[in-house]
């Protein structure tokens, strides 16, 4: 598989931080790929927040699974929350 470097990564940054993958354990992989889910999820959680500051948790977390999962498919699994915005 082709490896494609960030444009803002150096090329010695790059192949270093492979080699720094490469010795991770699956478990340590799995770890920082958790982690890196869970702060993705916060940004989107914020960004909804930012533009809907009325929303409670609830409708938070509904608004960040509609941009996670799209309208179409949202709508099918929540449709008593068609209007969650996110």
């Amino acid at each position: 598989m082709k490896q494609i470097r960030p444009l803002d990564t150096t090329p010695e940054a790059y192949e270093l931080q492979l080699q720094i993958f490469k010795k991770m354990t699956p478990e340590e992989r799995l770890q920082q790929a958790i982690e890196l889910t869970q702060t993705c999820r916060r940004l989107m959680a914020t960004g909804v927040k930012m533009r809907h500051p009325d929303y409670n948790d609830e409708q938070t977390r509904l608004a960040v699974i509609r941009l996670q999962l799209g309208d179409e498919l949202f709508i099918k699994a929540y449709p008593n929350a068609k209007d969650i915005l996110p």
